[in-house]
């Protein structure tokens, strides 16, 4: 009676629970889906009463939800920044016909997303224009093309970096016909390194903040305000979308500090501390901005209205959730944590609250450590955790299978602890 293979559910039994999904996707599909729900029972990473739910989420279509208990706040992965309530609304109700480049008052045409730029304008009132692309490396390609064409990029050699799956700044930039000039050297970099290979075929000048890691000891770069004067546009990646100060990240360059310190125009994510969808944000100097948006390459790397609605709803709502985890009180996470914790132990599972260390992620605020707290299970519910039906991602450490609260939302407790329940 012990054989897994015994607990099973019957096919057809799920079958006939599944009645809905075999009317819309077909009797076939349906069953490919139970059986490797059932073949999760057999091997003991499945409750066997969790073999519908595992079957329908086996047959969704595109990402799956996941709860992230990595205590990486931004986590490329895991889809970088969840969208807030106001921003998923949004998304919604802007899936139909829309006025995204309709003007109701006139009956006209007009500038795409035009609510949607006022509010980055609103967020940033330093810059003079912005404009909206699909990433930030979309936002440099464009500059590329348009400011400088076949002419030089001037950027120190210590910020042509390597970011995630490869992804090299130098290899973007030069795939557009530019010329990089690369000064200076990996450690130091001087003004007048940039200065001494500005020319009058100089497109622009690049400024690259190294957001995923640190070059520490005898290191020097220069200020945004100390290139602001050398004659030709100073375009300047941010990177994390950081766009004002933060009292949580000091150090983190911010859109409306680079603008104020000389920067002709400034590129950032939306979807990293920001806390909105995929989105690149060109901000500064209108006559820039104009030439970019005009320019036909534009039309390549634009957002559709979703993009539009989640980013605008991200801007004018209450904080995104991204901003509340880098906001949350330890204390508090430590709370949830032992109340989780209690609850494990009253059904007999090897659980405990403990302090964690969780990290900004999305290559922000390298180094920047945020105290936090965990539930620490047992190593063997890491993998069960990862493929139930509703999937949880935590990080190992020290032989423990940590799930840092600092990534979970107050009101996924519940769904937490129903998933550590769920694992057999």
């Amino acid at each position: 009676m012990t054989d897994p293979r015994r607990r099973v559910p019957r096919t057809d039994a799920v079958l006939a629970a599944l009645d809905a999904e075999v009317a819309e996707l077909g009797h076939d599909t349906v069953k490919a889906a139970i059986h490797t729900a059932q073949q999760q029972v057999r091997d003991g990473l499945l409750a066997p009463e969790r073999v519908v739910d595992r079957a329908r989420a086996v047959l969704r279509t595109g990402p799956r939800p996941v709860l992230n208990a990595t205590g990486v706040v931004v986590h490329t992965n895991l889809g970088r920044a969840p969208l807030s309530a106001a921003a998923r609304a949004a998304v919604q109700a802007a899936a139909g016909t829309t006025d995204v480049e309709f003007d109701l008052e006139t009956g006209l045409r007009r500038r795409r997303g035009l609510d949607t730029l006022d509010a980055v304008r609103a967020a940033v009132p330093d810059a003079q224009d912005v404009h909206v692309v699909n990433n930030n490396a979309a936002a440099l390609l464009l500059c590329a093309i348009v400011l400088a064409g076949s002419r030089d990029i001037v950027v120190s050699r210590g910020e042509l970096v390597e970011i995630g799956d490869g992804f090299r700044i130098p290899d973007l930039l030069s795939s557009t016909g530019a010329r990089l000039r690369g000064v200076g050297t990996t450690n130091r970099t001087t003004v007048r390194d940039y200065a001494e290979a500005v020319s009058g075929d100089t497109g622009f000048v690049l400024k690259v903040h190294p957001s995923n890691f640190q070059v520490t000891g005898f290191t020097s770069t220069p200020s945004v305000a100390e290139l602001s004067g050398l004659g030709v546009p100073l375009v300047v990646d941010i990177g994390s979308g950081l766009l004002g100060p933060h009292p949580v990240l000091p150090d983190e360059p911010d859109a409306t500090s680079v603008l104020r310190s000389g920067a002709s125009l400034v590129t950032a994510s939306a979807d990293k501390l920001l806390g909105g969808p995929q989105a690149g944000l060109l901000l500064g100097e209108a006559k820039l901005v104009d030439r970019l948006r005009r320019h036909p390459a534009a039309r390549a790397v634009r957002v559709d209205k979703l993009t539009l609605a989640a980013l605008g709803a991200t801007l004018r709502g209450p904080r995104p959730p991204v901003v509340v985890a880098l906001e949350a009180d330890p204390s508090d996470l430590l709370r949830r944590a032992e109340r989780l914790a209690q609850s494990l132990r009253a059904q007999g599972i090897d659980a405990d609250a403990v302090s964690s260390v969780a990290v900004v992620g999305g290559g922000g605020a390298p180094g920047v450590e945020l105290p936090s707290a965990a539930v620490s299970l047992p190593e063997t519910y890491a993998r069960p955790l990862r493929v139930g039906s509703t999937p949880v991602v935590g990080r190992i450490d020290h032989g423990r299978c940590l799930l840092d609260l600092r990534t979970i939302t107050e009101p996924d407790d519940d769904l937490l602890l129903d998933a550590v329940l769920s694992v057999d």
